[in-house]
């Protein structure tokens, strides 16, 4: 039995403008939430156009001629704009009748491409039991008619299986919001026998890492630690956090990621798992910090040339994040603003990456302003994992014997500063 898919009625109506307003083709992805039992679709996005197509709303007239490059860096900036629980669910294409014969190979096509570069982006892992089937939907514009099929990712082999698309009314109201404050300071030792200092590079690395701590990391929820398995509104048990060990590295230099980071996600109100909401709230905590880097660094390379990927003393101030809420939902999305960008550029990029219009009075910001420290000629360097009092004191003394050992100038990098592992939130309904 293939997999159902509720839908929001407003992204009906969405296509069916599409439909009438782009031709021969239009092309954009489905935005929503996968569950073990029902997936829910509250978005629809078509392909932006280029800016050769923006004057006369034509697309070329050939399938052949799908930009599949343009399309999967859409599909990542759209990304960064979804909060935890959300995710690219599927891809679409509205076509003419003599284009539809070929629009259900170009879907599988595009859906593998998709996720593809999605995959490549996450720092987290996916879990065993995630859904990794994504749906292609095909519209006649002429006709109207609907068909949706679904495609496993993690086959390149998989075949197309039917999926039911049910419009409901009302499903984008029907949404839990989790929201939590989480304080960051990361310090990533670059080491000294590394031949270069790629910013880019090993902040990437430094983040990975702490991904995986907060993966491992305990969550309560309201104060109380909960059984996964239980329903999110009811149940409380206790649980354990998991403790990491320490290393020691000899390092050069160091990079410094500090500050209070705002995360949200979101998990449909059809008696959710705890599991369910933690999962989507640890992915939010490392998204925002990941994508907000990652736009530091193509601010860098546009605005100051690619040599600023590499190693210099430097503070750099992380882009903020900020909330919008989507029309006739409880739902709100999210975007990163430099402090010298104004409202005007943020809604003309909600435009374009997500076609809604945006009032300058709906933009909220979350978060006071955060700085990525880049720093050089560090003495000593300390990178924390959770170790208890005995740990600290013998890291202490190898990092000291390890230093009379070292020729002046050598840097010593030990890991004993310590990152909580233990997150707390507060879940509210709109």
């Amino acid at each position: 039995m293939g997999r159902t898919y509720f839908v929001e009625e407003a992204v009906g109506q969405y296509l069916s403008d599409l439909s009438t307003k782009l031709k021969p083709y239009v092309t954009g992805l489905l935005i929503g939430q996968c569950s073990p039992q029902r997936d829910y679709v509250i978005r629809a996005v078509r392909t932006p156009p280029k800016e050769e197509q923006k004057e006369d709303n034509i697309s070329p007239s050939k399938l052949v001629s799908i930009d599949e490059e343009w399309i999967t860096t859409h599909a990542s900036q759209v990304s960064r704009m979804l909060p935890g629980g959300l995710l690219v669910l599927g891809v679409f294409i509205i076509a003419t009748p003599e284009l539809s014969k070929d629009s259900q190979n170009a879907l599988r096509k595009l859906i593998f491409s998709v996720e593809k570069s999605l995959t490549k982006r996450r720092l987290w892992k996916p879990a065993e039991e995630e859904i990794s089937d994504r749906a292609a939907l095909q519209i006649c514009s002429a006709t109207k008619k609907v068909v949706c099929r679904t495609y496993d990712v993690q086959d390149p082999k998989s075949s197309a299986k039917p999926a039911d698309w049910k419009y409901q009314s009302a499903l984008s109201a029907s949404w839990l919001a989790l929201d939590c404050t989480v304080n960051v300071n990361i310090h990533i030792p670059l080491l000294a026998t590394s031949p270069n200092h790629d910013l880019e590079k090993n902040t990437k690395n430094g983040l990975n890492r702490w991904s995986k701590q907060i993966e491992d990391s305990v969550f309560l929820i309201n104060g109380q630690v909960k059984d996964d398995d239980t329903e999110l509104l009811e149940g409380q048990t206790q649980g354990s956090s998991h403790r990491s060990t320490a290393t020691v590295q000899v390092c050069s230099a160091s990079i410094n990621l500090r500050g209070a980071v705002k995360c949200r996600a979101y998990i449909h109100n059809n008696k959710p798992k705890v599991k369910e909401a933690i999962q989507a709230l640890k992915r939010d905590i490392i998204n925002t910090l990941s994508d907000r880097c990652e736009i530091l660094f193509e601010d860098l390379i546009i605005n100051e040339g690619p040599h600023k990927k590499n190693f210099e003393r430097e503070y750099h101030v992380l882009p903020q994040r900020l909330f919008v809420p989507v029309a006739g939902s409880s739902v709100m999305l999210s975007d990163y603003k430099f402090g010298d960008e104004a409202a005007g550029e943020i809604q003309e990029r909600f435009v374009e990456m997500l076609d809604q219009s945006v009032q300058a009075e709906d933009i909220h910001i979350a978060e006071e302003i955060n700085t990525a420290c880049l720093s050089s000629n560090v003495n000593i360097c300390p990178v924390t994992d959770n170790m208890d009092d005995t740990q600290q004191k013998q890291l202490i003394k190898a990092t000291l014997l390890l230093k009379l050992q070292q020729n002046m100038g050598v840097v010593i990098a030990a890991a004993v500063a310590v990152f909580a592992s233990i997150f707390s939130f507060n879940y509210f309904s709109d």
